[in-house]
């Protein structure tokens, strides 16, 4: 941030914002850009007052009003210059008092002319109309790898312990991005504490207790692989040809990285499975997304929101950030202006503009059931290097989700005719199927045996599939993707005859 708001201060910007939760690491970096121009900076709270840092002068002030009309004095002249950083405005702006928006922008107007500059510093901004053009908003991103290892640098020093080996210190500090360098001394001490030493498990962990803390996205342990999905030979074949495009050489190769993946189709096919195991593939950590948190109550909340998103995630970088089923997020985009001010509509917005301007290595891997909520704008190449479809699986693929299923249930599968249950499950999804095996173990274990084919059979007896109850929807989407999506299973190319059956069904 230093070098953009020292940029911003040479080339006369009077009002500026920076939003970041890091007071005491924002401040650092506002006094060295300072102290780089040779400006005298002055920082002001309702608690502390007006506080000259050069001279250590505190002039009391509690009320924002006072400090404005301090300023006019402080302004008056443009030798030296000067900047004033303001602390928590927002919680003062957020009463809509005329007389303090027309106060601040009578200073801005004297800070223009002199030379001199404003800096408000707090946890989010939301300024009031006669204010949006008079304030550029400065980005503050979140540590990098080197600012974490000062931090972990100085607990090692005050636990009195030797520098750890390379490949720790650089586990550690990889694990801690994402975190604020207070986060990050917690976590680093936590360690320290249980160890000893530096491991890098625990800073992992109580990373992702952070994040999910936060409520917005949260660190998923990627435990799935891409031979713990059934079917979907295509999808596969497109993620392991790119599994190597986030390393060195590809860079050095002059590879961009992959940008995201968008998979649509029925519920149950497995998507949410794939953009578990994308991460696997990839050897990324992998952060999952819920849209619904980042909308917020507060005017403003939910734009910040966003940007935290956008900034933890690239902090991580690279990395995969999965959000399930996005169409529920934005797909009141359209008309949100008369529902909710036109929130939607902005957040929405700034997430497109991420997609195709982003460019630390963020792989998003989104998924949607209903791909007609989605606007088209989403949807258009640019924002997501493919879209596969998922359709139903056919016998072979079924045969295959019967396998890993009986496994994963610590079975064996050569205990069981998996083709013969292929076959009488024609028309359901890999989830329905994991669903008629542990409602199969239920009756076993209640009789004190161990499942057999005949208490599959008798569980798929009970169970209406989707594809019954929603023909009429997936012959819609069928019909939606065919053209527009890549198939995700090659026995798609020719058609299944459970997808023409289900068409017929339809209609």
């Amino acid at each position: 941030m230093q070098n953009q708001l020292t940029t911003y201060l040479r080339a006369g910007y009077p009002g500026l914002a920076v939003i970041s939760s890091e007071e005491a690491r924002a401040e650092a970096e506002i006094a060295a850009a300072c102290t780089s121009l040779k400006r005298r900076l002055h920082a002001w709270s309702s608690t502390e007052g007006l506080v000259d840092t050069q001279e250590g002068r505190v002039t009391q002030c509690q009320d924002p009003l006072e400090v404005l009309q301090l300023l006019d004095g402080i302004f008056a002249t443009d030798s030296p210059r000067h900047v004033v950083l303001l602390r928590d405005l927002q919680l003062h702006l957020d009463q809509t008092d005329p007389m303090l928006v027309r106060r601040l922008k009578d200073i801005l107007r004297i800070a223009k002319s002199n030379g001199h500059a404003i800096i408000l510093l707090g946890c989010r901004l939301k300024l009031p109309p006669e204010l949006e053009h008079e304030i550029t908003h400065v980005d503050f991103s979140l540590p990098d790898a080197a600012q974490l290892g000062t931090v972990l640098d100085g607990i090692l020093k005050s636990a009195k312990l030797k520098a750890p080996h390379d490949a720790i210190r650089e586990g550690a500090l990889q694990s801690a991005l994402g975190l604020t360098t207070t986060e990050a001394e917690n976590a680093f001490a936590l360690s320290v504490v249980e160890t000893n030493g530096i491991d890098h498990r625990i800073i992992s962990r109580e990373k992702a207790h952070t994040l999910k803390r936060n409520g917005l996205v949260e660190v998923v342990a990627a435990t799935t692989s891409l031979n713990d999905i059934g079917g979907l030979d295509l999808l596969k074949e497109w993620l392991e040809r790119r599994s190597g495009a986030f390393s060195a050489s590809a860079k050095a190769y002059g590879l961009p990285a992959p940008k995201g993946l968008l998979i649509v189709g029925i519920p149950g096919t497995g998507k949410s499975l794939t953009a578990k195991a994308t991460a696997g593939a990839f050897g990324l950590p992998l952060l999952r997304l819920d849209m619904g948190c980042v909308f917020g109550g507060i005017v403003g909340q939910s734009e910040a929101n966003l940007r935290s998103v956008i900034q933890t995630a690239e902090a991580i970088a690279p990395c995969v950030l999965w959000i399930d089923e996005i169409e529920k997020g934005f797909s009141g985009s359209k008309s949100s202006g008369s529902t909710d001010g036109g929130t939607s509509s902005r957040v929405f917005g700034s997430f497109l503009s991420w997609m195709q301007e982003k460019e630390k290595p963020v792989f998003v891997v989104a998924t949607a059931n209903d791909v007609s909520k989605l606007p088209p704008e989403f949807l258009r190449k640019g924002r997501f290097d493919e879209m596969f479809f998922v359709d139903l699986p056919d016998a072979l693929e079924r045969a295959q989700i019967w396998d890993i299923i009986i496994k994963r249930h610590g079975r064996k599968p050569a205990d069981f005719d998996t083709v013969a249950l292929s076959r009488a499950c024609e028309q359901f999804t890999g989830a329905e199927i994991e669903a008629v095996f542990v409602d199969a173990m239920h009756e076993a274990y209640a009789e004190g045996r161990e499942p057999k084919a005949k208490d599959i059979l008798e569980a798929m007896t009970h169970t209406v599939p989707l594809a019954q109850l929603m023909d009429g929807q997936i012959a819609a989407l069928r019909h939606w993707a065919k053209g527009r999506a890549r198939e995700a299973a090659s026995h798609a190319k020719s058609g299944s005859r459970t997808g023409r059956r289900i068409s017929s069904q339809a209609n």
